[in-house]
């Protein structure tokens, strides 16, 4: 089954789930961002993703698994309380399966998070750092067949911009995807940063990527939860817990960006 199919019979299975038959856009909840939703109140829906046609079960810590839906002041929400990652080895239609399926509901707006690690030593644990472009360090592409895709601006100007206001101590850097699952040598750390990379993680780039290809306005917040070339080992409990503790605080401004980026006057 092709992968459009996927996501449409996906689809189909949440509206008959949660009664609504079309989504405003899409948060997808990296590791310990649980907590961003918590002050949204009571969401109208809840599933385990199992239960969703070709989910899988996220297999990391800090991924809760769950499809939730909310209204933010008229806006329909589909918040994904977990993703699938590269390194488990399912290939990338999996990892974007979950931004197809919103892109199948009708959402204009994908807002993805994650943990990082900091290629900048300046940049504290628990900092949120707002993505301003990317580099896919990974060596595939979730893209299939000749199907050209402009990411010259693939992380919204108008978005971020909007971050910006909310929160003018807000840094923006370059977020670059290795597969994983193991952390990165210091060598691929020095050559990140001379490629331009600030942060590097595990996720989010392939599922960017299908958000543009779908037509997507694209935002993302990436929390630093390991400072790359320090001498502490880290520790992926660790990471969680540095991510959930700046998550909470963030919620507000994550709502705040869905609701500006799927007001009605202006275009993608």
């Amino acid at each position: 089954m092709g992968p459009f199919r996927a996501a449409r019979e996906a689809a189909e299975a949440v509206r008959a789930r949660t009664g609504r038959s079309s989504y405003d856009a899409v948060l997808v909840l990296g590791s310990g961002w649980a907590p961003a939703i918590d002050s949204w109140g009571e969401p109208f829906a809840r599933m385990p993703m199992a239960e969703v046609p070709h989910f899988l079960t996220p297999a990391a810590e800090g991924h809760r698994g769950e499809l939730l839906g909310f209204d933010l002041d008229g806006a329909a929400v589909l918040v994904l309380s977990g993703r699938t990652h590269l390194y488990e080895g399912h290939g990338p239609r999996p990892v974007v399966h979950g931004v197809r399926t919103a892109a199948a509901l009708g959402c204009r707006v994908a807002v993805l998070t994650n943990a990082n690690g900091s290629l900048r030593p300046d940049w504290e644990i628990g900092r949120p750092i707002v993505i301003s472009d990317h580099v896919n360090a990974t060596g595939v592409s979730p893209i299939e067949g000749a199907h050209f895709v402009d990411l010259t601006d693939a992380w919204s100007p108008r978005l971020r911009a909007r971050a910006g206001e909310l929160d003018p101590e807000l840094a923006e850097g370059v977020y670059a995807q290795l597969r994983g699952p193991h952390y990165n040598t210091a060598a691929e750390a020095e050559w990140l940063r001379r490629v331009g990379a600030d942060l590097v993680g595990m996720s989010t780039v392939p599922e960017a990527i299908a958000a543009r290809e779908a037509g997507l306005e694209l935002f993302g917040v990436s929390v630093v939860t390991a400072i790359e070339g320090s001498e502490d080992a880290i520790d992926p409990s660790n990471v969680v817990a540095a991510a959930e503790r700046t998550a909470r605080r963030l919620g507000p401004l994550l709502a705040d960006v869905i609701e500006n980026g799927c007001s009605s006057d202006h275009e993608v």
